[in-house]
């Protein structure tokens, strides 16, 4: 059973922390972190913002209805769900992963170079 527009953006709406806002000829969905899938405003896809992981595992699941957006944006993750074929408990559980990678605390970056030098050591060249 295809996924309605409508229904897309209720359930998009419906997760923790989500808003909308116009995005070009969509209607993006985001966290207060990042935006996780755009609706097309003529309702015909969704697109979500994957890592490659579950892009892939999405495309695997629903090769008739999922696919990498064509181009660099396909490359960095972001994956078209056409709405007309999908069933709706494979679009909710994209939704969900898409939004929950979305809504997940900000890694912390990682220390480039060495590590400081113990403190004596510090303390030694400083005199």
């Amino acid at each position: 059973m295809a996924v309605t527009p409508a229904r897309a953006k209720t359930l998009a709406l419906s997760l923790e922390n989500a808003s909308s806002y116009p995005h070009f000829d969509r209607i993006a969905f985001r966290t207060p972190r990042r935006t996780f899938a755009t609706l097309a405003l003529n309702g015909a896809d969704m697109n979500f913002a994957f890592d490659l992981e579950l892009q892939a595992r999405f495309c695997e699941l629903a090769p008739h209805a999922i696919a990498p957006v064509p181009g660099g944006w396909g490359r960095m993750g972001f994956t078209r769900c056409d709405l007309r074929a999908i069933d709706a408990a494979t679009f909710k559980e994209a939704l969900l992963a898409a939004h929950a990678r979305a809504n997940a605390p900000k890694p912390k970056p990682k220390r480039a170079g060495k590590a400081a030098p113990p403190k004596e050591k510090r303390a030694r060249k400083a005199r």
